[in-house]
């Protein structure tokens, strides 16, 4: 249940096209819907502009469709992350319109009406970072957002990204994914007037402890305007770089009395 489904809805009721009582067992769910399993938050599209999200680690087949098929019922566009071939499977067959995206392990349903807003770039270190960028950009992507990637462009050669000093200029959020000693979102903090988000990768030998010495890089940034995800949390950048990317502009569906 979106913004719009539900103005549609009051809107019936008020014509008198739809009955009270129909008005209810489509209401019934909201806020929640309880499978016994899990509680499915039916209202977080209406608070926070887009519906829940599956995790799928750690779930069973079953589990994640049951709770694909509940939120396909409600809502349009629906995201499944850290998902494999035979989850993107099981949930195509409910949706023929679902995509797989190989690298970043998202299934994804979009819809097809929205339009892409703002200006996100997605930057990593190294290519082994790439499947964690790609988990921010697909989130964005279908949240809504404009998003383009510059990838490789580490500080070990760091003349590919000065040369690309442009495009950093153009963005509204910068999202900085790096493993190793995880220095690039400063470099590119201490470059832009936009915010960064950095996302610390597991990716390096064994004193990178798994992203914890990137991690902790980041968090001790000199550069103004850092923010930093957890260890390869590329939804949360990507969610978060999102929301950001939208603030001013308007929301969907409100009221146009309300621009």
């Amino acid at each position: 249940m979106n913004q719009k489904t539900l103005e549609r809805l009051l809107t019936k009721v008020q014509a008198g096209t739809l009955p009270v009582a129909a008005a209810l067992d489509q209401l019934r769910t909201l806020p929640y819907e309880d499978l016994g399993f899990a509680s499915l938050d039916h209202h977080r599209s209406l608070r926070q502009g887009f519906p829940e999200v599956i995790f799928c680690e750690g779930k069973t087949t079953v589990q994640i469709r049951a709770i694909a098929k509940a939120l396909l019922k409600h809502h349009r566009p629906l995201l499944a992350t850290r998902a494999t071939r035979q989850v993107a499977m099981l949930i195509k067959r409910l949706d023929k319109r679902a995509v797989y995206h190989d690298e970043a392990r998202i299934v994804s349903i979009r819809d097809p009406r929205q339009r892409l807003q703002g200006h996100i770039l997605v930057i990593t270190a190294g290519t082994s970072d790439i499947p964690v960028a790609e988990e921010a950009r697909v989130t964005a992507e279908v949240m809504g957002s404009k998003v383009e990637t510059l990838y490789d462009v580490g500080v070990a050669g760091i003349h590919r990204l000065l040369e690309r000093q442009s495009r950093l200029m153009q963005a509204r959020v910068v999202v900085v994914v790096a493993g190793m000693d995880g220095v690039l979102p400063s470099v590119v903090g201490g470059l832009v007037p936009c915010p960064v988000v950095a996302v610390p990768t597991s990716r390096g030998y064994g004193a990178s402890f798994g992203g914890l010495a990137a991690l902790l890089t980041m968090l001790n940034s000199c550069a103004a305007g850092v923010g930093v995800m957890n260890i390869d949390n590329g939804f949360g950048a990507g969610c978060l770089a999102h929301r950001i990317n939208l603030l001013g502009e308007p929301r969907e569906g409100r009221d146009e009395r309300e621009k």
